[in-house]
């Protein structure tokens, strides 16, 4: 039987922290310094700052239109339902690309605490994995509870890096600022993105609160405040203190945690490494299951996925399909030893593309809010200027739209009356049409 539970502030903001507050906190600060210095933490703190506009669109949006299809609802309700089906596809079948990125990034702090290799890391990977999903299955009211407990101690652990760290400081790591140039900026910014792109899937939870309009201001704030506190924190304190030389900072939390407890900091690493993930796994994995009976909902996926599409219901039949690509992903992951670069760039890509049609929709549909609309003007001009830096990766989000496209083109010729025979009934109006507007 599914269960029906719904989320309030605490559990709320515990998701929301999980989706943006990522595995990426734990190598991200390296590779973007190794990308472009010191200069690195200026990317930081502009998609720190990105975040505010963002965030804000995206709570305004969900407080008008609370429902599991998110991002996908509000692309219907602003051009259509035609536009669903492609930002639908974008996400859903991204999630499986991001969630194994974020096990692997976890997989690989555990096995080099525990000395292990390649094997181990996808071994812990695929439990980690295995861990969300269970707890999904079994419900909000588990997995939101297990979250806040999760997120609670992984802040406490970031913020004991940042302060036994930082008397270790020194202003000569931050010399000379840009070794690379100021474009290394921007590509230090493509790197980062990855790390604040869970606004949209927490957008899928919009319907699981009861009472959406008063509580996702205040979850949306204080997780504003969390993540750029824990992030700029941590990427400065690497910078700082470790400087930007990518062998003395490959794992730079590790290397801060030694300053105050020493041998014992590979194992907390890996005690961090193992909550961030399966914080991270099990918010994108609560929306996107959520996204996927959604769709099936409205017909841009098969109607098989439905079941579960009602706020406070568990949408198993989703979780299932998503499972199943996870686990085709890492079955491929270890038998071609594909690298964690692609996979990650793979699925920023989608979510980038998910961003530039949520803050499109939101342009037409903020017209009463001055200040959301120019927010959403600001972070939409952002995220196309963001989106060209993927290069070939963007055939990716171009194939998923094709192919939604051409899902939605033979379903509708499977519902198309035989020549000489009387056209079926209209169907119901799809729900992301029916919701009201304020």
């Amino acid at each position: 039987m599914n269960s029906s539970h719904r989320i309030g502030v605490a559990q709320g903001t515990a998701l929301f922290v999980g989706a943006v507050l990522g595995g990426g906190v734990l190598v991200l600060p390296a590779l973007a310094a190794e990308e472009a210095g010191p200069a690195s933490l200026v990317a930081w703190a502009l998609l720190v700052a990105f975040c505010i506009p963002v965030a804000s669109v995206f709570a305004a949006l969900g407080m008008r239109y609370p429902d599991g299809g998110g991002v996908a609802t509000y692309a219907a309700k602003a051009f259509g339902p035609g536009a669903s089906a492609p930002v639908g596809w974008l996400f859903y079948f991204a999630v499986p690309a991001g969630v194994t990125s974020a096990a692997i990034v976890g997989g690989a702090y555990v096995a080099d605490a525990l000395g292990g290799g390649q094997g181990m890391t996808l071994t812990v990977a695929a439990l980690l994995l295995l861990g969300s999903f269970a707890s999904n299955w079994l419900g909000l009211r588990l997995s939101g509870g297990l979250q806040l407990l999760l997120v609670g101690v992984l802040a406490a652990l970031l913020v004991v890096a940042i302060v036994v760290a930082a008397p270790d400081a020194r202003a000569d790591n931050l010399s000379p600022f840009a070794p690379h140039g100021w474009l290394a900026v921007g590509h230090a910014a493509t790197l980062l993105f990855f790390a604040f792109s869970g606004w949209e899937a927490v957008s899928h939870l919009s319907g699981e609160f009861s009472d959406p309009r008063r509580q996702l201001p205040v979850v949306t704030a204080l997780t504003i405040v969390t993540v750029a506190v824990l992030y700029l924190g941590i990427a400065s304190t690497s910078v700082a203190v470790l400087g930007s030389d990518p062998e003395r900072s490959e794992v730079p939390l590790t290397l801060l945690l030694e300053r105050g407890i020493g041998d014992w900091a590979s194992a907390v690493t890996a005690v961090a490494a193992v909550l961030l993930t399966f914080a991270t796994t099990n918010s994108y994995i609560a929306g996107g299951s959520r996204l996927g009976a959604a769709l099936g909902r409205d017909g841009d996926l098969p109607s098989w996925l439905a079941p579960g599409h009602q706020a406070g219901q568990t949408p198993r039949r989703s979780l299932a399909v998503l499972g199943a690509l996870v686990a085709a992903l890492l079955l491929a992951a270890a038998a071609a030893d594909i690298g964690l670069d692609p996979i990650m760039s793979a699925a920023s890509a989608c979510f980038v593309a998910v961003y530039i049609a949520g803050l499109s929709a939101a342009v037409k549909l903020l017209r009463g809010s001055r200040l959301g609309q120019a927010g959403a003007l600001v972070s939409l001009a952002v995220v196309l200027v963001v989106f060209w830096f993927y290069g070939a990766f963007l055939a990716l989000p171009a194939a998923l739209v094709i192919g939604a496209k051409l899902f939605r083109l033979a379903a509708r010729r499977r519902r198309a009356p035989a020549p000489g025979r009387a056209p079926d009934a209209e169907p119901a109006a799809r729900p992301a049409d029916r919701t009201a507007s304020p």
